[in-house]
């Protein structure tokens, strides 16, 4: 599938990669199986050398990739709140401040760490809201809103926003 989106700028766009890690539109998901996932980690720089992950391991890092994914679309916050938090605990240190004044959130040796760090960094400065899941249920890739007004809703005009206009269109003529 190709976009014509820019990728997120910064540490967003580690975000954004590990979110596209499943490309649902093409039944794709890089951390189907443990080997895979390892793999597509190395590759993507989440991880160094080598990594065992069991399907225990699995299992929580595909939770906390669809975790991040509804946060960012605002779906249900309550839930999406209280999961992140339970990720971040034994993943983040709490806040501090470095010798030049700069806040952080250190992750600690943790998978997800790192990239809990920058969901809640960014969230703080406001830039993870123009990340956002296409709002098409059977996509939901996750992309960089642009637009000046900040409310693009599709990964894409020609294929997501092409398929949901034609299906109004055609609800439209079944009623009429």
């Amino acid at each position: 599938m190709t976009f014509s989106r820019v990728d997120a700028p910064g540490d967003l766009g580690r975000i954004q990669e590990f979110c596209n890690s499943a490309r649902f539109l093409h039944g794709e998901d890089a951390f189907a199986d443990p080997a895979g996932a390892a793999a597509w980690l190395r590759e993507h720089r989440l991880v160094a050398g080598s990594i065992a992950l069991d399907r225990r391991k699995l299992d929580r890092l595909v939770e906390v990739r669809e975790t991040i994914r509804d946060h960012l679309g605002g779906t249900d916050p309550v839930r999406t709140s209280a999961a992140l938090n339970r990720f971040a605990r034994p993943a983040l240190s709490g806040p501090e401040w470095t010798a030049t004044g700069e806040p952080v959130v250190r992750p600690r040796v943790d998978l997800v760490g790192p990239l809990l760090a920058i969901l809640f960094t960014a969230g703080i400065t406001g830039e993870s809201a123009r990340l956002k899941p296409c709002q098409a249920p059977e996509c939901r890739w996750v992309f960089y809103d642009r637009s000046p007004a900040g409310n693009s809703v599709w990964c894409s005009m020609n294929i997501c926003g092409a398929r949901h206009k034609m299906r109004a269109y055609r609800s439209r003529l079944a009623t009429s």
